[in-house]
């Protein structure tokens, strides 16, 4: 029995759309460019940033775990430290309107006035749209961008699942190792974690 032949046209379309699929964001590969808007009105780019340190961490106030890292006041410590040094640290939102952690308008410069936030940029991602382009799936989820815009670090803050201030100081923070060694000008293999806290409320 005589088997038909492969249709090569329907098999080079085939291909060619697999290769338009879009992924999320990979280690060791470019990030992903997004445009979101900020708690002060403005625009921000990802790619503006081409050349500078990034780090992405997602946010949602009413989660303990993000509560410990912004009620002991270490998250806005590092958030002031790595900025000193030229990083960009957005700050990203992807709470959906009427879900925790979804703040606007003067409402939401008020809480980022109580918490005393020092990153570059607080975005509204309300849509969900970048945090599923990066699979963000918890609060704080932390993504470290090197300046040739490329992702080397994505996942927990730390390695302590807890929402316990006190263990802070005795926990192995990723972030900083991540930028430390990279601003040092060690070779860093690129790396992920499993990210701890709540989900993303989208």
């Amino acid at each position: 029995m005589k088997q038909k032949p492969i249709n090569l046209t329907f098999f080079l379309i085939i291909i060619f759309a697999l290769s338009l699929t879009v992924h999320g964001a990979e280690l060791a590969k470019p990030a992903p460019d997004f445009s979101l808007k900020g708690a002060n009105g403005k625009t921000y780019k990802l790619s503006d940033y081409k050349g500078k340190y990034v780090v992405l961490e997602w946010v949602n106030y009413g989660c303990p775990f993000v509560g410990k890292h912004y009620n002991s006041g270490h998250m806005q410590k590092m958030q002031k430290y790595y900025t000193e040094k030229g990083v960009i640290w957005l700050t990203i939102c992807s709470s959906a309107p009427g879900k925790q952690g979804y703040y606007e308008g003067d409402a939401l410069k008020k809480m980022n006035q109580e918490k005393g936030l020092n990153s570059t940029a607080y975005l509204i991602d309300d849509t969900g749209k970048v945090g599923r382009m990066y699979e963000a799936k918890t609060t704080p989820h932390m993504f470290v961008i090197n300046p040739d815009g490329n992702l080397i670090y994505a996942g927990a803050i730390d390695n302590t699942r807890s929402t316990n201030i006190k263990d802070i100081d005795g926990a192995n923070n990723y972030v900083s190792s991540v930028l430390d060694d990279c601003m040092a000008g060690k070779m860093v293999e690129p790396k992920a974690t499993t990210p701890y806290g709540c989900s993303v409320k989208y």
